[in-house]
């Protein structure tokens, strides 16, 4: 299937590990050029390499926290010189602290909002102005299953992530007349650093070992596994695409079935 990614210019974030790596490498694959950002310094650039190596893809990485205004206006600034446009945003990033909502004092619900509303808000307002003109976009926010059905532990997530979801599906509607998709994706448990954290901390918390807690996990799941990276980049990519120009406003799992919800 061809998804017209060819000649795009995609701006990935987070993309040294994890899922926003994933989805960097499943654009590249498709021939949509990178920007690609992150903290970590080195392991960007190895990230960018590898990608660039397997894909033969243009890949250029910015070095930023996104959590910052510096961090974004860097990021953006970059891009734009880079290649003139951004056509497909990837806004995502870590998660917060986890921990039950007395452990968190007001610096962590400020460092939960940064890191998560602000950077997607931020990122989307420095490239819309180029998608309007051009009259096509795709904006695609990495979110979390805790924006559809609270997950224990993880208040901060749970309620900032869902702060983003009614951002992005307002962005939605205001930007369909202009050829804009606005969604949300929404990862489950999968097999990154980010779930091994979680496994480690809630197994500390209650005084477990690792592997109990993640058979736990697993049991909650009905397909019975983890989720893999490509797995939830394939929907990226796919949303990304000219294929998907109908598709706007949702907020899509991928969680193996998880959430428990019907909607």
């Amino acid at each position: 299937m061809n998804l017209g990614l060819q000649d795009r210019v995609a701006l990935v974030a987070a993309a040294s590990r994890g899922l926003g790596r994933a989805i960097a490498e499943e654009l590249a694959a498709e021939g949509a050029s990178l920007v690609v950002c992150a903290r970590d310094e080195s392991r960007l650039r190895d990230a960018r390499d590898a990608i660039a190596r397997a894909t033969g893809a243009e890949v250029r990485a910015v070095a930023a926290d996104l959590a910052t205004a510096d961090g974004v206006a860097r990021v953006a600034d970059e891009a734009l010189a880079a290649f003139g446009r951004v056509d497909v945003l990837v806004t995502n990033s870590g998660g917060p602290p986890s921990g039950p909502f007395e452990e968190h004092d007001w610096a962590r619900w400020q460092g939960a909002v940064d890191l998560l509303l602000r950077s997607s808000v931020e990122l989307t307002r420095r490239v819309l102005p180029g998608m309007k003109e051009r009259r096509w976009g795709r904006i695609l926010a990495v979110t979390s299953i805790a924006a559809k059905q609270p997950v224990a532990s993880l208040v901060l997530s749970n309620s900032v992530r869902a702060a983003v979801t009614g951002a992005m599906r307002t962005l939605a509607n205001e930007m369909a007349p202009y050829g804009i998709t606005v969604n949300t994706l929404l990862p489950g448990y999968t097999r990154t650093e980010r779930v091994e954290q979680l496994d480690a901390a809630n197994a500390a918390r209650e005084g477990l070992p690792v592997d109990a807690v993640r058979q736990r996990t697993v049991g909650q799941i009905p397909m019975g596994r983890l989720g893999e990276p490509r797995e939830f980049a394939a929907l990226a990519a796919f949303l990304a695409s000219e294929r998907a120009s109908y598709i706007t406003g949702q907020a899509i799992a991928v969680d193996g079935g998880w959430i428990r919800g019907l909607l």
